[in-house]
């Protein structure tokens, strides 16, 4: 090879090198910090449109961003730990999908990028000054599920005798239970409805729980949201079966599980809706810059099985009103 070629060769090899190198920084490998106060399985119906949602907007898994995994399993205590587990690691966004992991994570950084999803105002819980204008590191979805009790208790009733008890079963661990007992207390107490409140904090506490409720003879039960309560979806699905008492649940996953019915936000929505703006994030945006995104997509589900188990004739105009009925 003459001398001039080899110079010629080497200098556009050199010419290359920064755009090789570019592409390999644009396939860097970032990390996500994911956490949630749930279990893996409970979380599966949010990440599983998360996943697919970032996928669309072209990031893929193992090639160009992994993700960190944490679990509270329930036990809300947990989450600030392993938020700051998660901000140590140095992870490029955290994602936090549901209202205490949002909260934790928000107070874990003032700088990482955050996209949760919450079932209670932002606004209220401090994660952003406002839906239009985050104005801070937080942005996400609101799924308002935590104010839909007296909905549920509505729905409730419609199956029920005039002046029956109906159970509200709350977490005695939520910081929001209060909140929550308060609201259904005064939506009872509107259309006369007898109301007994159970606090429960151990599964051993539910299924004592589930004893008192029977001996008082109540004719159904309504959950506050809880993580608690979605972790042990399976249990309390039995126990409702075993005593024979109609429920109404937070999420439809209680309803494919054999539960009765359940009054809810669409989590495919929820999940794809988070999806997309950390995919946003990634490309570059801003939380500040996102609004809030409120679900708009309620479902309601009623497992036509369990209701003949129980012996319950259902009203035409219920199952009308469902969006899904399971047979």
């Amino acid at each position: 090879m003459k001398r001039r070629d080899f110079i010629t060769l080497l200098g556009g090899a050199a010419a290359a090198w920064p755009v090789v190198a570019r592409a390999q920084q644009s396939e860097r490998m970032r990390y996500i910090g994911y956490f949630s106060g749930r279990s893996p399985e409970a979380e599966a119906p949010i990440r599983v449109p998360f996943l697919k949602a970032l996928e669309e907007l072209g990031f893929a898994a193992g090639r160009n961003f992994a993700i960190e995994y944490r679990f509270a399993e329930g036990d809300d205590e947990r989450l600030p730990m392993l938020a700051a587990e998660l901000v140590r690691r140095q992870v490029a966004m955290l994602v936090a999908t549901d209202r205490p992991s949002a909260s934790a994570a928000k107070a874990a950084t003032a700088t990482i990028p955050i996209v949760f999803t919450s079932g209670f105002d932002p606004v209220r819980l401090g994660l952003v000054a406002s839906f239009n204008r985050p104005g801070g590191n937080a942005t996400g979805v609101s799924l308002l599920t935590g104010d839909l009790g007296p909905k549920r208790l509505g729905l409730l009733r419609e199956l029920l005798p005039k002046q029956s008890t109906i159970a509200f079963v709350v977490n005695a661990n939520s910081a929001l239970t209060p909140y929550q007992v308060q609201e259904m207390q005064a939506a009872a107490q509107a259309v006369g409805q007898p109301l007994l409140v159970v606090s429960v904090g151990t599964e051993e506490e539910v299924d004592k729980a589930f004893a008192t409720m029977a001996e008082r003879n109540v004719a159904g039960v309504l959950y506050g949201a809880s993580l608690f309560f979605q972790v042990i979806s399976e249990r309390l699905v039995a126990l409702a079966a075993h005593y024979r008492i109609p429920a109404l649940y937070e999420w439809r996953e209680f309803v494919t599980a054999g539960g009765l019915m359940s009054y809810s936000t669409d989590r495919n929505e929820v999940g794809r809706e988070a999806g997309i703006y950390a995919g946003r994030i990634l490309k570059g945006e801003k939380p500040a810059d996102l609004p809030v995104v409120q679900s708009s997509r309620f479902e309601f589900v009623i497992n036509l099985k369990t209701a003949k188990a129980l012996d319950l004739d259902l009203p035409l105009h219920l199952l009308q009103h469902a969006d899904e009925v399971i047979e």
